[in-house]
């Protein structure tokens, strides 16, 4: 099994299994020399069960990172299930609100619950990055929540690093010497997102897009690129920012869901 196939069939786990440490069955399943992940047996395809560990409860799950990779659903024996495989029947997950397990709303496959906004956490140093950069600070906590969970410490398999996941070429580009201090990260991806926000003409969900699968993408697909994990995280982004206005006590922006 690859990493990327490892890391999805996680990201299966967490999604859609319980919210307390325990074990669960997933299936792995070969069909047409292509492995796919699914909640049930794929009609077709030779699976095998697999006990999988879920994560405990709550939190972005930190150094495992997003997670690329379609998932699709289906209604069978009155119970929604899932595959990574694309099937005749089967459609493709697109809303955070069709994956609802247990005890919380996912933020979406592969970046943890969407949890309550923080106002504490490095409260002084996002104030004076939103004072130098003119980037709200509802939105700088919405893009750090949804990348870090504020862990300065955070790292994903592609080599995005601490509180702003700031990529190393990032990094260096606004000469951010440690990755891992949180103050440093938060002023480089301040002013990262100042950037974004200049070249998108203020556009959040271009500006989130970019933030997540770069301005290549962005401009080849001329706005968010077709991916699940894109697509998810600009919604994610956008419900956090409406919590932390509303959680500041400002009224939520147009385009803010």
């Amino acid at each position: 099994m690859s990493r990327n196939d490892a890391l999805l069939l996680a990201a299966l786990s967490l999604a859609l299994g319980p919210a307390t440490v325990g074990a669960r069955t997933l299936y792995s399943c070969q069909r047409d020399q292509r492995l796919s992940f699914a909640t049930v047996p794929e009609p077709g395809s030779r699976c095998v069960a697999r006990q999988v560990h879920a994560a405990k409860k709550g939190g972005f799950w930190g150094s495992l990172g997003p997670v690329r990779g379609d998932v699709y659903q289906r209604q069978i024996g009155g119970r929604m299930q899932y595959s990574t495989r694309p099937m005749p029947g089967w459609t493709e997950v697109r809303s955070v609100a069709a994956l609802k397990p247990p005890a919380e709303l996912p933020a979406h496959f592969g970046m943890g619950m969407l949890g309550n906004p923080r106002l504490d956490v490095f409260a002084a140093q996002f104030k004076a990055a939103a004072r130098r950069t003119g980037v709200e600070d509802a939105w700088l906590r919405a893009i750090a929540h949804a990348e870090s969970g504020f862990d300065p410490g955070a790292r994903s398999p592609k080599g995005a690093q601490g509180v702003m996941q700031l990529m190393p070429a990032v990094a260096r580009a606004y000469g951010v010497m440690d990755p891992f201090s949180s103050s440093q990260s938060i002023d480089g991806g301040a002013r990262h997102i100042k950037s974004l926000m200049q070249r998108y003409k203020g556009d959040l969900t271009l500006v989130a897009a970019a933030y997540n699968a770069g301005v290549g993408s962005v401009q080849r697909y001329r706005g968010v690129p077709p991916y699940s994990e894109t697509q998810a995280y600009v919604e994610k982004v956008q419900t956090l920012y409406a919590r932390y206005r509303a959680a500041m006590g400002r009224p939520t922006r147009a385009g803010a869901s």
